[in-house]
């Protein structure tokens, strides 16, 4: 790991968070993952032996703590105070760079999974119907795929995989503009009026939809670069 043998604590706080990959590993702790499969879910890119290695250091200078939960003996990772006070540290760090960078203008930047992964743990769940819904989300054009969202009353979750239910509700998007919409590039409402976006389910469950999503954390940070409509 870096030292710059400086007292300056702009330096200590860069030798802890500056190395790659750290700061993510603290986003997503921050947003409530705590397996190292979740963990693994956010940072689809990183290695295995990366994200222990990374842990273990976040761990030893007091971020984070590790620990064996219920009788099956699974780790969890929990921030400590120190990792917890890092919230806004985080949070700015995001609206900055959403200020005045467009993460959209490379197109290795975009990532359905992770989209997907961010959209479950980012719904407005008092909003969701009250049974289980099946939200089936089809990529067209760049990355194209089908990812699953299973609404379960107060516990949505992710399948990467066919869930094997039936599929209540279709979100077909274009992979781009889901992007803009989840970041505030674009709304939901001019994605669908120009069809780069469409719903196809039950007339409850199309109009309940827009509503269900809170959008990305930075989504009403305000951009200082012009990004088109559409």
């Amino acid at each position: 790991m870096t030292k710059y043998g400086q007292f300056c604590p702009v330096a200590k706080a860069s030798e802890i968070l500056a190395e790659r990959w750290t700061p993510l590993i603290l986003r997503e702790l921050l947003c409530g993952s705590c397996r190292f499969s979740e963990l693994e879910r956010g940072l689809p890119r990183i290695s295995r032996s990366l994200l222990t290695q990374r842990l273990r250091f976040l761990e030893g200078n007091g971020l984070v703590e590790r620990r064996v939960v219920g009788a099956s003996r699974a780790v969890e990772y929990h921030l400590t105070d120190a990792g917890r006070d890092l919230f806004d540290v985080i949070v700015r760090l995001g609206e900055w760079s959403h200020r005045w960078f467009d993460p959209l203008l490379d197109e290795d930047a975009l990532d359905p999974q992770l989209l997907v992964w961010d959209i479950h743990r980012r719904l407005r769940v008092e909003r969701l119907p009250e049974r289980r819904v099946v939200v089936e989300f089809e990529f067209v054009g760049a990355l194209p795929g089908r990812y699953w969202l299973i609404l379960e009353p107060g516990a949505p979750s992710v399948c990467w995989d066919p869930p094997g239910f039936d599929v209540d509700l279709i979100v077909r998007a274009d992979t781009l503009t889901l992007h803009r919409v989840w970041l505030g590039h674009q709304s939901l409402a001019d994605a669908m009026k120009r069809g780069s976006i469409e719903l196809d389910g039950s007339r409850d469950l199309v109009r309940g939809f827009p509503g269900w999503l809170a959008l990305s954390q930075f989504a009403g940070t305000a951009g200082a670069y012009a990004t088109p409509a559409g």
